[in-house]
């Protein structure tokens, strides 16, 4: 397997450690706010690739942080009046619900950052110590020129880096580049006490310090979407690699790229984002992921209504196959490993997505326009879309009910033999109207929602 790493511009195999290990890390939310679409793009292709690594065998250890304490988070308190607990307890919440109905199971931990404010402040220690940070009268700050790889991934030369780009300009500081660690207290913000007074940790520190003491200082993959590049992971090799003297600080770096609004990228600062909570109003969990997808996960593209309705539909074709052949047990033949390999080889090339989601609809289609299926294929196909959702999670198999669906299908096929097409008719749009569809086929009629 491939990627394509950002830090050397080249593709690279997947190896892993000792005992088939590997850990990823995911820059998580800053949770002042709704997840929105650009959110779900970025969560739903680390859900994926996570799943796939798994699949192949690799004993993967999936970290993401919450940033619970940040810029933006003061800025939201000065808004509302709340407090910093409330607005970050009920937005990671909301935040955990929405991966949950999305289907993004694969995290093993979700580190708070103030959960780790002990070993922020340990980690800064150790860069004044080694001559890597300095202290003004609002905080400390790290000295960019120092670290001489400063720009290597964001392929910035530190002459042409502009000041000012989330890294705050102050007369005191030795370089406009250099970047805060800790923030000296103000009125009304929340802060920890530390051996240079009381503050709060800058943005970038959060994530070497949580890294650090679950990976140690260098571990596999680090992800994040594009706008991540610089200055945060751009500071995130500088603090660690400052600290441990080891390098790389990870082996590979995948980044994805943006979900686009009229060509802006999607934003909260910006207050042109879709919620993952109104596109669910619409679409099924199944048809977000396949949407997202369906786009080459480094690439911009724009958030179209066609391509969520697109997706939705397809989205129904696989829960009709579902349904179609669920109740059977699960046939684990040649044919039906021959088509996972085929569906799922794509992966291999830089997580093709886009191509295992044309060999899946492919592959449903073609299922779909079989008249007669035996218990033997049925068994196959199930057992197809049974390592599909393993994966990709993409198949919607909600159970109906109960048997009361049952008996009102019966009702409807027998106003069918009757020829009360008035009645059959009623019953089937009264159940469209609460998401549950009829499909009618030659093998019977089928619920699916």
């Amino acid at each position: 397997m491939e990627v394509k790493d950002t830090l050397s511009s080249a593709m690279k195999t997947v190896e892993t450690r000792e005992g088939k290990r590997m850990n990823m890390f995911v820059c998580g939310p800053t949770v002042q706010d709704k997840p929105h679409m650009g959110h779900a793009r970025t969560y739903v292709f680390y859900d994926v690739l996570a799943r796939y690594l798994r699949y192949k065998g690799i004993r993967l250890f999936y970290l993401m942080n919450i940033t619970d304490i940040e810029d933006h988070i003061i800025t939201k308190m000065q808004e509302t009046g709340r407090s910093w607990e409330d607005i970050t307890t009920s937005y990671s919440s909301e935040f955990f619900e929405i991966m949950r109905r999305l289907k993004n199971s694969s995290v093993n931990y979700y580190a708070f950052a103030t959960d780790y404010i002990k070993e922020i402040i340990e980690q800064i220690s150790k860069l004044i110590e080694k001559g890597y940070a300095y202290k003004i009268s609002d905080g400390i700050y790290f000295r960019v020129r120092k670290f001489k790889d400063y720009g290597n991934l964001s392929k910035q030369n530190l002459d042409e880096l502009r000041a000012g780009a989330r890294v705050e300009v102050k007369e005191e500081k030795e370089d406009p580049l250099d970047f805060a660690l800790w923030k000296m207290k103000k009125e009304g913000e929340p802060s920890w006490p530390s051996p240079w007074g009381d503050g709060r940790p800058g943005w970038h520190i959060e994530d070497t310090a949580i890294t650090e003491s679950i990976f140690g200082p260098q571990y596999d993959i680090h992800g994040g979407a594009k706008d991540l590049i610089f200055p945060h992971h751009e500071s995130e090799i500088a603090q660690m690699e400052a600290v441990s003297g080891k390098k790389p600080i990870v082996r590979y770096w995948i980044h994805t790229g943006h979900l686009n609004v009229d060509d802006i990228k999607m934003s909260k600062s910006l207050k042109n984002f879709v919620t993952v909570e109104d596109a669910l109003r619409s679409y099924w969990p199944e048809a977000i992921r396949i949407m997202m997808l369906s786009m080459k996960y480094s690439a911009a593209v724009n958030f179209e209504e066609k391509a969520a309705l697109d997706a939705q539909g397809n989205a129904e074709r696989i829960s009709i196959l579902y349904h179609r052949v669920s109740g059977v047990p699960e046939v684990k033949s040649d044919w039906a490993l021959e088509m996972t390999g085929k569906i799922f080889a794509p992966l291999e090339n830089d997580m093709n997505t886009p191509e295992v989601v044309r060999e899946i609809i492919s592959f449903v289609k073609d299922s779909l326009a079989r008249n007669k299926l035996s218990e033997q294929e049925k068994g196959e196909i199930l057992y197809v879309l049974s390592q599909i959702e393993a994966v990709i999670g993409i198949v919607h198999t909600v159970p109906l009910p109960d048997k009361s669906m049952d008996i009102i299908l019966k009702m409807r096929n027998e106003s069918r033999k009757k020829g009360d097409y008035g009645s059959a008719d009623m019953i089937r749009d009264t159940l469209k109207s609460l998401g549950i569809h009829i499909e009618d086929t030659s093998e019977g009629s089928y619920l699916w929602w």
